[in-house]
C-alpha cells in the first residue's frame, strides 16, 4: 500500500508540475514539448507504467494502473505525456497480432518512438451502430486491400500506423468486421483534414484508397474485429471516466482556491452560501462518480461482466466533470472564461465527454433495457 501510494503521489506531482503548466504547448503539438516531457517522465520513473517491462515499460497490472489513472488524467495530456495512452493498443497487439507485427510495433509503442491511431468511426455513420460501417477490406493475394473513410481518429496526424476496423464479410455484424494495421506511409493513405472539436484540433478525417497490407497486418481473426473493439471499449471507457474524474477534482480545487482568495467587500467569496452550494454540488457529483467508476474498474480489471457498471461510470463521470467545471467558471467570473485559468479546456473536455465512447443517450437506453430485463427476471 505504501509503495502504491508513493507512486500515485509521484504521478500526481509530475502531472501537476510538468504537464499542466505546458498544456498550451502540448495542444499546439510542438514536437520539442512532447519529446521534452517524455524525457522528464522517464527520468522521474513514471513513463509507460502499465506497459510491458520487456520493452521498457513499468509492467503494472491493469488493476494497479487503474489506481493511478485519475491522477494521471488530471490533464487531458497526461496519458500521452506519461506514455500510457498506448495501453489499449499495446494490449490488443500483444494478445492478437501476428508475431512479426508484434516484433515490429511493440518496442516503439512502449518507448514512445512509434505512434498508432485507432480508426473506427466513419462520416455519416452513427457511432453507436458499428454494423453500418462501410470501409471494406478485400482479400488480395497474400494480403488485404482496404478502401474507405474514417474520421474523428485521434492523433492520426502524428501516427505511424492506424488500426482500421473494416468489413471483411457480408454476414451478421458480429462476424463481418476485422482490424488491420495500416502504415500511414502507404500512398493510398491520406489525411483529408484535421477536424476541430470546439475549436481544438487533434482529430482527423482519413481516406484509404486501395491500400494493400500483408496478411501479417491482420490483428486477430478474420471476422473478429467487433469483439476486439468491444474489449477495447470496456477498458477505454473506464479509463476515460477515471481521467474525467481527475479533471473534475482539479476543477473543484480551482473553485475552492478562487473562493478562498477572492474577496468581495469585507468577506471572502467562500462565505457566500451560493458559492458553498456550487462546491457542495460539485463534490457530491465527483465523489459519487468516483465510487461508480472504481466499481467498474474493479470488474473490468477482473475480466468480469461490467456493461452496466461501465455505462453508469461513463455517464456519471461526464456529468460530474461538467458540473465541477461549470461551477468553477462561475466562481471565477469573467476570468474563468480565459485560457489562463485552464478552465475553458476542461469545459471542452466536459462537453465532448457526453458524446465520446457512445453518447450518454445510448448508454442510458442500453443500460435501462438491461436493468429492466434483470429486474423482471428476478421478480418471477
Amino acid at each position: 500500500m505504501g509503495a502504491e501510494s508513493t507512486l500515485r503521489s509521484r504521478v500526481r506531482k509530475f502531472v501537476d508540475n510538468e504537464v499542466i503548466p505546458i498544456e498550451d504547448q502540448l495542444e499546439s503539438d510542438i514536437g520539442t514539448a512532447w519529446s521534452a516531457v517524455r524525457a522528464r517522465a522517464i527520468d522521474a520513473g513514471v513513463w509507460a507504467l502499465p506497459l510491458p517491462v520487456a520493452h521498457g515499460g513499468g509492467g503494472l497490472a491493469v488493476a494497479d494502473y487503474l489506481e493511478l489513472a485519475e491522477d494521471e488524467g488530471r490533464s487531458d495530456f497526461g496519458p500521452d505525456a506519461l506514455g500510457s495512452a498506448a495501453l489499449l493498443t499495446v494490449r490488443m497487439i500483444t494478445a492478437h497480432a501476428h508475431p512479426d507485427l508484434r516484433s515490429a510495433l511493440l518496442p516503439g509503442l512502449v518507448s514512445g518512438d512509434l505512434r498508432i491511431a485507432y480508426a473506427m468511426t466513419e462520416p455519416g455513420v452513427p457511432g453507436s451502430d458499428p454494423a453500418a460501417l462501410r470501409t471494406t477490406a478485400t482479400a488480395d493475394g497474400d494480403g488485404w486491400r482496404i478502401t474507405g473513410r474514417k474520421w474523428f481518429t485521434t492523433g492520426a496526424g502524428r501516427a505511424d500506423q492506424v488500426l482500421v476496423v473494416a468489413r471483411t464479410g457480408a454476414g451478421p455484424a458480429r462476424s463481418a468486421f476485422s482490424i488491420f494495421a495500416v502504415p500511414t506511409t502507404d500512398p493510398g493513405f491520406r489525411i483529408e483534414r484535421e477536424l476541430d472539436v470546439l475549436g481544438a484540433g487533434g482529430q482527423y478525417e482519413l481516406s484509404f484508397d486501395e491500400v494493400w497490407v500483408p496478411a501479417t497486418h491482420l490483428v486477430g481473426a478474420v471476422g473478429g474485429g467487433l469483439a476486439l473493439a468491444g474489449q477495447r471499449l470496456a477498458l477505454g471507457r473506464t479509463l476515460r471516466a477515471l481521467r474525467w474524474i481527475g479533471q473534475a477534482q482539479r476543477a473543484i480545487e480551482s473553485l475552492s482556491a478562487r473562493a478562498a482568495a477572492r474577496r468581495i467587500g469585507d468577506s471572502a467569496l467562500s462565505e457566500r452560501q451560493l458559492v458553498q452550494q456550487l462546491l457542495f454540488d460539485s463534490e457530491l457529483a465527483v465523489r459519487s462518480a468516483r465510487e461508480l467508476t472504481r466499481r467498474a474498474a474493479y470488474l473490468v480489471a477482473s475480466d468480469a461482466p461490467a456493461q452496466v457498471e461501465v455505462s453508469l461510470a461513463k455517464v456519471a463521470a461526464a456529468r460530474a466533470l461538467g458540473t465541477a467545471v461549470d461551477a468553477a467558471i462561475q466562481v471565477y467570473g469573467a476570468e474563468g472564461l480565459t485560457a489562463a485559468t485552464g478552465l475553458p479546456r476542461l469545459l471542452r473536455v466536459a462537453r465532448t465527454a457526453r458524446i465520446l465512447d457512445g453518447p450518454d443517450e445510448f448508454h442510458i437506453s442500453a443500460t435501462a433495457r438491461r436493468l429492466l430485463r434483470e429486474y423482471t427476471a428476478a421478480a418471477r
